[in-house]
């Protein structure tokens, strides 16, 4: 029979595509990718690229101060915390880290390879 049916337990949309990965073109998210990788993405953004300077602040009070930190880095925990819930908070830069997240997948999904920068850092994580 040349005519052979393919069965996966996967739906057509995940596992079509040049590498079977899925199709590039298909800008519909998963429950996990809005609940989990694109908040992940948010996260990692904002503390590297939004809010460094209160992150270095806090690190260098945490460090400065070892056990009593709890006591001494109040007001760098806190400006750390509103920074990044800012962040959270802000529609825009949820929607420009849920374009990023897209064109990653879309990148790995036509080519097969995984971009080993952001991998690596969610090992680290």
């Amino acid at each position: 029979m040349d005519d052979k049916l393919q069965y996966s337990l996967l739906s057509p949309k995940l596992s079509q595509g040049p590498h079977n990965l899925g199709d590039p073109n298909d800008t519909t998210l998963r429950r996990v990718e809005i609940d989990v990788l694109i908040p992940q993405l948010m996260r990692e953004k904002a503390r590297t690229e939004k809010c460094q300077t209160e992150v270095q602040e806090f690190s260098k009070c945490c460090a400065d101060n070892n056990v009593l930190m709890v006591v001494k880095c109040r007001n760098q925990n806190s400006a750390l915390k509103s920074c990044l819930t800012k962040w959270y908070t802000n529609e825009k830069f949820k929607e420009e880290c849920t374009q990023q997240y897209l064109n990653e997948r879309r990148k790995f999904r036509s080519t097969g390879i995984p971009n080993k920068s952001r991998f690596s850092q969610l090992k680290s994580s």
